[in-house]
């Protein structure tokens, strides 16, 4: 190992501890499964702001989206500006209505438990399907952060993709079976700071390298300046309005991501929602627009072009910074990782948990029983979303996307509605939970003209107007 690996690994080193003390913390503080799901409800603004933006952004910020950027210049504008009025709109509409309804929805821990609980399902069939929408696409999810952390590894460490992989997924699974949603909450705060340090820090000493702002736009220019137009991809080409709305419309996915959501019923109480809310959308904007540099920095920086973009940021670390420093900013990387992929697991679990185990198998298991299965639940998810990140030619972006859409598309609708309409009930939830989701599966695959429209809009929309054609013709009330 040379003495740059050597020093790398020690910044890896001493992050590792951190996390893994927080994890231990939070393991003696986790009695029941409310603490191991929500952390008792109990998060002040800080926590849960940075713990909901952090969960939120993944690997992708640091790998998919700068990579996106380096490929199509500002085009990548639109998308960033899609999540960036998709978070606002999700703290402004849904998290302090959550936070109470759920807790008056029989203290639910878990959406599907919110959403059977609202509506007086007896039938379990709203726990059911939700809890199997959550399961499938959260496999795809939590795989795209292990393909980031098997990348990063890879690049770092010279591991072969196999062990790169492993090792990510190994550590993400020991601190979240163990300290559950506090570790998770605690690391998401730490981590999200690390992250905005990291983005803000690349481009400003990429900007110094290449002597200032406009030598910048002049060498990009020469090079392609299609790329410093948000109105053309790449080749000149105006952008049609498919392509744009099918990035703004990355937006619609905040109602229906249940690692979000969880954020806002574990919130001490509303009244934290505003503070949390500016915060959030502050790091948010912030990080969105340093990713976007960072790709954009690397067009000029590098004159070979890059094998694989989602590897920009890594790139542009090594070729500018001391490797204590590079250290920090690659772990950076693993902590954008860990702070989604750990939620994933939670969630993922949880609802296994909660909605499936406790439901179906064992309606008389004890605290304890269910904390052990949620644990065990966590390393079982853990190897299937393993399995499906051996393919080390997927992209981090296109698993996001996919995931993104289905989580959206199948629970956004029913979010939004269950919180501002009374006339919903629970075959207009079932319906559209059902709809969304299938409309998701069956239009990825699909290509040409339409269809190349992001699945998430056919499937919001689908979703919406199902449960509000079902939940009419039912002529049942929300509340009985």
């Amino acid at each position: 190992m040379s003495v740059d690996q050597l020093l790398v690994s020690v910044s890896f080193f001493c992050y590792l501890l951190v996390i893994m003390i927080i994890g231990l913390v939070a393991w003696r503080r986790t009695r029941n499964l409310s603490d191991f799901v929500l952390g008792g409800r109990q998060l002040g603004s800080w926590v849960a702001a940075l713990s909901a933006s952090a969960s939120d952004m993944s690997g992708w910020l640091l790998l998919g989206l700068p990579g996106y950027a380096y490929l199509a210049g500002l085009e990548s504008v639109w998308l960033a500006l899609g999540l960036l009025i998709g978070t606002w709109l999700n703290w402004r509409w849904v998290a302090a209505r959550l936070r109470r309804a759920s807790e008056v929805a029989g203290d639910a821990l878990t959406l599907p438990e919110y959403l059977s609980n609202q509506f007086s399902d007896t039938s379990g069939l709203i726990r059911v399907s939700s809890s199997f929408f959550v399961l499938l696409f959260f496999l795809f999810y939590t795989s795209s952060g292990l393909v980031a952390g098997g990348k990063l590894f890879e690049a770092v460490f010279g591991l072969p993709y196999l062990w790169a992989v492993a090792s990510g997924a190994l550590i993400i699974i020991l601190y979240t079976a163990f300290g559950g949603f506090l570790a998770v909450s605690w690391t998401d705060l730490f981590q999200g700071l690390l992250m905005l340090l990291a983005l803000v820090a690349i481009p400003l000493f990429a900007l110094g390298e290449m002597g200032g702002i406009d030598n910048f736009i002049t060498t990009v220019s020469e090079q392609n300046r299609q790329l410093l137009n948000p109105l053309t991809d790449r080749s000149g080409e105006p952008l049609g309005m498919i392509a744009i709305v099918s990035l703004m419309a990355w937006g619609l996915g905040y109602f229906g991501q249940p690692h979000i959501l969880a954020r806002f019923k574990a919130i001490k109480h509303a009244d934290y929602v505003p503070k949390a809310r500016m915060i959030a959308v502050s790091w948010v904007f912030v990080t969105l627009t340093t990713a976007c540099l960072v790709g954009l920095m690397g067009i000029p920086l590098f004159e070979t072009p890059l094998e694989d973009e989602e590897k920009v940021f890594i790139r542009l670390v090594d070729l500018l910074f001391h490797p204590l420093l590079a250290g920090i900013c690659l772990a950076a990387i693993l902590a954008a990782i860990m702070s989604t992929a750990d939620s994933q697991l939670l969630v993922s679990s949880s609802t296994f948990t909660g909605d499936l185990y406790r439901l179906l198998l064992r309606k008389q298991a004890s605290e304890r029983e269910l904390v052990i299965v949620g644990r065990l639940a966590v390393l079982v998810i853990a190897l299937v979303a393993f399995l499906l990140a051996m393919d080390r030619d997927n992209k981090v972006l296109d698993l996001v996307a996919y995931a993104w859409a289905g989580f959206g598309a199948a629970f956004g609708p029913a979010v939004l509605l269950s919180l501002y309409w009374k006339g919903m009930n629970r075959w207009g939830a079932l319906a559209g939970i059902v709809t969304g989701g299938v409309t998701v599966v069956i239009w990825k695959p699909l290509q040409g003209g339409i269809f190349d429209l992001y699945e998430i809009v056919p499937g919001f929309l689908a979703s919406m107007l199902v449960i509000v054609l079902v939940s009419s013709m039912t002529k049942n009330r929300l509340r009985p």
